[in-house]
């Protein structure tokens, strides 16, 4: 993982308004806003037309959650997002996953999993690399899902990308709760 420097400070939340600093607010951990909100909070109405989405692909979709991890934190593997990363273990952890499965995923789909497990590693591999879902790919995990599950895993890795690609690119420092935060 490649460290990056913080680009967009911290927003004061004094100076948003009511409504906005109380969407800040109601996105904590341990009782504090976390650093994503911080710094996203510079942008408050991207921010709240994003959150509906977001919170659909964390907390809504059909994906049992510890599947929706599993390719949350490929996807943050493969783009060195370390901020992604290392929220993701804590959520993936509480979904079922264990460090032995946390570990086997930064090796991805070759590494020793089930033909499904491999086949949802794959697709963000896929995704990755190529920008669509390879046809074996699909195949594999059609054995198992709807096109409700097929369309989430889908969205869920291009929403993890693309939150990725911000973390990465804005420079959200780990919150101090976090594994490898600077203490």
């Amino acid at each position: 993982m490649v460290s990056r420097k913080q680009r967009i400070p911290f927003r004061d939340f004094s100076t948003l308004s009511d409504e906005d600093r109380e969407l800040a607010e109601r996105n904590n951990a341990q009782g504090q806003a976390v650093n994503i909100f911080k710094v996203l909070m510079n942008h408050p109405k991207l921010t709240k037309r994003w959150l509906p989405f977001a919170n659909h692909i964390l907390v809504k979709q059909t994906l049992s959650p510890r599947e929706r991890e599993m390719i949350i934190l490929r996807i943050g593997w493969l783009n060195q997002a370390v901020y992604e990363w290392e929220q993701h273990v804590l959520i993936g952890k509480r979904a079922g996953l264990t460090d032995q499965e946390i570990e086997r995923i930064t090796k991805g789909p070759k590494a020793d999993w089930n033909r499904h497990e491999a086949a949802l590693l794959q697709a963000a591999d896929d995704l990755y690399e190529n920008s669509v879902v390879s046809d074996e790919t699909w195949k594999a995990l059609a054995e198992r899902y709807n096109t409700e599950q097929m369309m989430d895993v889908v969205f869920t890795i291009g929403q993890y990308n693309m939150v990725s690609w911000a973390l990465n690119s804005f420079g959200v420092p780990l919150d101090d709760f976090l594994p490898g935060a600077k203490k």
